[in-house]
């Protein structure tokens, strides 16, 4: 039986979910060697995993200018391009090859890139598909313009040279986000399934404390890739600047290793905020204030604060599709990109059904606060739509199950 496994992800999402099946498959089977190789960027969310033993990040990674969106525009083509990104594929394909001559299985975790990586190894494979749900063009709000004629034509958000990679025989496990999307895929052939999304597991929040219960709260995100996550969380906070809250608001920005202390200060300084005392009990890393606003800094705080907002403040990816998977709604700002710019805001905004609402302006995004903020029955409702399209945690102990059995030949 086959006791290696070679997981390939591009992208920090991809990264968080390929890592939660990962801990989930090492509960029932630690004795596996695994591998990981991210596609996109660095992999920094296998670093404890990877510190403790439990899995081996491989290959050559680097942090690409476009953050692994140059598909949206040829701008982040061209930077990617002059930053070496053929040579990168060229021996992250190698690699895979290499490991595929072994004959151990591979899971390509999102999209088309680990799934030809994937096929190409020689090896036996699964895919666990993530960005792609036929949600975006199959309901609204608003309207996905050609592309949803295009879709609607296949009947599926995935493309045909998908599809034939995805009914390969060598190709073991099929699955899918959503079970709208896995419906698809099998009226061409491909046995695909939706077991559950991961992306809802390990949310679990800690206690309000009872000093934060009085005051409306925000979730501010700004995504996951730098230098943009400073711009979003700039156009963010920029916009509450007109806004005259009748009572005390506390915005919760969590955030990863970056943007770190000496890059908050700055921002947050240019913008009004000044330096306040952290509120007991809440694992903030810095609080700043601007009159009735209270922002608190916490660094890899986002499973513990998520649930404590009513409402969230939103240019992310993963990070958005998760809070209102928990039934809270969001609002976003749009900008130059490479990765939230409007094209992207829209498609999400369809894929959760309109829980997260593209706001055009400033003066939009404070009236909608507004509005949500006063309007509960509203948010319960956005939110419950939220639910839905994102579906119940324990998705990946299904897929973990399901890569022992298919992939490992092991039992669940």
């Amino acid at each position: 039986m086959a006791g290696r496994l070679l997981v390939l992800s591009n992208g920090h999402g991809e990264d968080l979910i390929a890592l939660r099946v990962v801990q989930s498959l090492l509960q029932h089977h630690p004795e596996l060697e695994i591998a990981v190789l991210p596609l996109v960027g660095e992999g920094s969310a296998y670093g404890p995993l990877e510190q403790a033993g439990a899995l081996r990040r491989i290959g050559p990674r680097r942090s690409l200018p476009s953050g692994g969106f140059s598909n949206q525009s040829l701008r982040g083509l061209l930077a990617d391009l002059g930053a070496g990104v053929l040579g990168l594929s060229w021996r992250q394909w190698r690699l895979v090859r290499r490991w595929g001559r072994a004959g151990d299985p591979v899971l390509a975790v999102g999209d088309l890139l680990p799934l030809l990586l994937a096929w190409a190894s020689g090896a036996p494979y699964g895919f666990i598909g993530t960005p792609k749900s036929d949600y975006t063009w199959a309901s609204g709000p608003g309207s996905a313009g050609l592309a949803a004629l295009y879709h609607r034509c296949k009947g599926s958000e995935w493309d045909p040279w998908e599809w034939a990679l995805l009914a390969r025989r060598r190709c073991r496990l099929v699955a899918l986000r959503d079970r709208l999307t896995a419906r698809g895929l099998r009226r061409h052939g491909v046995a695909a399934l939706a077991p559950g999304n991961p992306m809802m597991d390990g949310l679990e929040p800690d206690s309000l404390p009872a000093a934060l219960q009085p005051m409306r709260r925000l979730l501010l995100l700004g995504g996951s890739r730098m230098p943009e996550a400073l711009g979003n969380l700039r156009r963010l906070l920029a916009a509450l600047e007109g806004w005259t809250p009748s009572q005390p608001v506390l915005v919760l920005a969590p955030c990863g290793s970056r943007p770190g202390a000496a890059e908050w200060e700055p921002l947050l300084q240019g913008l009004g905020f000044a330096p306040d005392p952290i509120p007991a009990g809440s694992g903030a890393a810095a609080c700043w204030r601007r009159g009735p606003l209270q922002l608190l800094v916490g660094p890899g705080r986002f499973a513990a604060w998520a649930a404590w907002a009513e409402l969230g403040l939103a240019a992310a990816g993963t990070a958005t599709e998760q809070l209102v998977g928990l039934g809270i709604p969001a609002l976003s700002l749009p900008g130059p990109g490479p990765q939230f710019k409007r094209g992207f805001a829209e498609r999400q905004s369809r894929l959760l059904g309109g829980a997260v609402a593209v706001c055009r302006s400033p003066a939009q995004l404070r009236d909608r606060l507004e509005l949500l903020l006063v309007d509960s029955a509203l948010r319960q409702q956005l939110g419950a739509i939220g639910r839905r399209r994102m579906g119940p945690p324990g998705g990946s102990e299904a897929l973990a199950r399901l890569v022992a059995e298919r992939l490992l030949g092991r039992a669940g």
